[in-house]
């Protein structure tokens, strides 16, 4: 029987990206509006990507290609 592939969601792949090492990586939300609003500190640590949880990976993990 044949292998059942699956399609890539396009709004998830915008979303998220893949490292070599398989890990599932997104940007933090709380970025895009109001930064005046926000401490420097707070914008500057929302700046770097964070790895997706356990949990979350077995979720997204066929929607990524």
């Amino acid at each position: 029987m044949k292998k059942i592939k699956h399609k890539t969601k396009k709004s998830a792949c915008k979303r998220f990206k893949k490292t070599a090492s398989g890990k599932i990586m997104m940007k933090h939300s709380h970025r895009s509006h109001q930064a005046h609003s926000k401490t420097t500190k707070q914008k500057r640590h929302l700046k770097h990507d964070i790895q997706l949880s356990s949990a979350m990976s077995k979720r997204h993990r066929y929607t990524i290609s």
